[in-house]
C-alpha cells in the first residue's frame, strides 16, 4: 500500500519540479566531482603545458650535451664505446642513440652501480661531452609528474580517475551550460563584463570550459591508453580482436620467448605487446654495433631511433622510434648474430585502431604539426587551468561559511536519467564506476547517518 502511494504521490509531481531536481543532482555532482578533481586537472594542464616544448625545452637545457662541431668523418660506433669504456670500465652498455644529424651527439645508456647514466659522445671524435643520470632528467620528471604523479600504480590510478571524472564533469556541465531561454549569446559564447561580480564569475567558469571542452575531450581520450587500468585493457581487446600486429610482421618462424617488448624497451603504443622474437644462431659472434646501425640505415628508419643492446644469449637488438609524427612510428627486432631482421612493425602494419591511437599520442605530445599543434594544445591546457582555477574561486565565493554550499538535490538512485548515465559512465570507465560506488556507500553509512556531516553536505 505505502509503496503504491509513494508511487501515487510522485506521479502527482510536476514535470517543472522533476526538471528541477534532475538539475540540482546534476549540479550537485558536478560541484563535488570539481571541487575534488581541480587540483589533479590544474596539475595535469600545468605538466602537460610545459611537456609539450620538450624537444625546445631540452635543446637549450643540454645544448652543450646535444650539439657538435661536424666534421669530415664519424667515427665507428665501436670507437665511440670505447671511450665509455675508459670512463666505465665495469659498466653495462644497455642502448645506443646515434645523433640524427651531423651536428648532433650520439648517446650511449649504461647501467652502473645501479644507476642509469647516458654519456653523450662526439662522434667526429670519440670523447666525451658530457653526462647524465637519467634520474635526472628534468623533463623525464616532468613526464613522470604528468603520467603518474611520482607515484608509481597509485599514481597512475589517480591520474587515469581524475582524467574519467574529467568526463563526467565535462558531460554535467554541458548540461548546465546549455542555455534553456537564451536571450542572446551573453553567458553561453562570451562573458557578460557588465552583469555584476556574480554573473562575471559563472560566466568566467562556463564559458571558457565550453570553448575549451572539446579540445580537452580529445586530450583525455588520447591519453587513456598510455593509464595503466583502462589503457592495459584497451590495448588487450585491439590485439584479441585481430587489430593488432599482422602476420605479415613476422620474418620467417614466429617468435616463442613469451616475453612482450614493452618489456624490454620503450616502443610506440601498438607495438607494445608484441611478442620479442629470439635470435636462434647462440654460440656465433654476436653483430657489432656498427653493423647495427648499417642494417638500420638499410631498413630506412626515422633517424632518431634507439638501439636496445640484448643482455641474453638469445636476446634480440631493438629498435625504436618515437618520431614527430605517426607514419614514421617503428619497431624493428634484429637477430643479435646474423644481423637478420626478424620483425619489422610499422606504422603500415597497425590496424584502424592502432592508427587512430599513434596519431592521437602525437597529436596529444604536439609533435604531428610541428609548432600549430604545440600551440592549440597549449590554448586547451590554459583553458583547463582557467576553468580549474575559476571554478574553485566561484564555489567559494558561493559556499556558506559552514557546509559545501551544494544545492539540495534527491539520492543519486531517485533521478534515472542522471542514474543511467552515471551507470553507463561507470561500465565504459570502471575506475569512475567503482569511485561512485564508494560515493554511494559513503552516503549511506556517514552522511545519512550523522546530522553533522549531513548538514555540511546541505542533504
Amino acid at each position: 500500500m505505502k509503496d503504491n502511494r509513494e508511487k501515487r504521490d510522485s506521479d502527482k509531481i510536476p514535470k517543472k519540479t522533476l526538471g528541477r531536481n534532475t538539475y540540482k543532482t546534476i549540479w550537485r555532482w558536478h560541484l563535488y566531482a570539481g571541487v575534488l578533481f581541480a587540483p589533479l586537472l590544474l596539475l595535469l594542464a600545468v605538466t602537460g603545458s610545459v611537456y609539450l616544448f620538450k624537444s625546445e625545452i631540452e635543446s637549450v637545457l643540454y645544448q652543450e650535451y646535444y650539439q657538435v662541431d661536424p666534421q669530415k668523418e664519424k667515427l665507428a660506433v665501436s670507437e665511440q664505446l670505447e671511450e665509455v669504456k675508459r670512463l666505465y670500465p665495469e659498466a653495462i652498455v644497455t642502448k645506443y642513440r646515434p645523433g640524427e644529424d651531423n651536428e648532433r651527439s650520439s648517446e650511449v645508456t649504461i647501467s652502473t652501480n645501479e644507476e642509469s647514466l647516458t654519456l653523450f659522445i662526439d662522434p667526429y671524435t670519440g670523447k666525451s661531452v658530457g653526462e647524465l643520470n637519467n634520474e635526472d632528467r628534468i623533463m623525464d620528471k616532468i613526464e613522470e609528474i604528468h603520467g603518474e604523479l611520482m607515484a608509481g600504480t597509485l599514481g597512475d590510478r589517480m591520474v587515469e580517475l581524475a582524467a574519467c571524472w574529467a568526463i563526467v564533469l565535462l558531460v554535467t556541465g554541458f548540461f548546465l551550460w546549455f542555455p534553456k531561454k537564451p536571450k542572446g549569446m551573453g553567458g553561453v559564447l562570451f562573458p557578460r563584463l557588465k552583469k555584476g561580480g556574480k554573473i562575471l564569475r559563472r560566466d568566467l567558469h562556463a564559458v571558457p570550459a565550453f570553448w575549451v571542452s572539446g579540445g580537452l575531450l580529445f586530450l583525455i581520450l588520447t591519453g587513456l591508453p598510455w593509464s595503466g587500468l583502462w589503457g592495459a585493457n584497451f590495448q588487450a581487446i585491439t590485439t584479441n580482436t585481430g587489430e593488432g600486429y599482422p602476420p605479415s610482421v613476422w620474418i620467417g618462424e614466429a617468435p616463442v620467448s613469451g616475453v612482450e617488448t614493452q618489456d624490454i624497451a620503450e616502443v610506440p603504443w601498438a607495438a607494445e605487446t608484441l611478442d620479442v622474437p629470439i635470435s636462434s644462431l647462440q654460440g656465433l659472434v654476436p653483430q657489432t654495433l656498427d653493423q647495427v646501425v648499417k642494417i638500420a640505415e638499410q631498413t630506412g628508419i626515422y633517424p632518431t631511433y634507439s638501439i636496445i643492446i640484448p643482455q641474453e644469449p638469445e636476446g634480440v637488438y631493438t629498435l625504436s622510434v618515437f618520431p614527430p609524427k605517426a607514419q614514421d612510428e617503428a619497431t624493428i627486432h634484429i637477430d643479435q648474430y646474423s644481423g637478420a631482421v626478424l620483425a619489422d612493425y610499422r606504422y603500415d602494419n597497425y590496424g584502424i585502431i592502432g592508427k587512430v591511437v599513434a596519431w592521437g599520442i602525437t597529436l596529444h605530445k604536439g609533435t604531428q604539426f610541428g609548432l600549430a599543434n604545440q600551440l592549440a594544445s597549449l590554448i586547451i591546457c590554459l583553458g583547463v587551468i582557467l576553468t580549474a582555477i575559476s571554478g574553485v574561486y566561484l564555489w567559494w565565493k558561493r559556499k556558506p561559511k559552514k557546509g559545501m554550499g551544494g544545492p539540495t538535490a534527491p539520492a543519486l538512485f531517485k533521478t534515472k536519467m542522471f542514474l543511467w548515465l552515471m551507470i553507463g559512465l561507470g561500465i565504459l570507465f570502471p575506475l569512475v564506476g567503482l569511485s561512485i560506488l564508494v560515493v554511494w556507500l559513503f552516503d549511506w553509512l556517514i552522511i545519512q547517518r550523522i546530522p553533522v556531516v549531513k548538514r555540511w553536505f546541505n542533504v
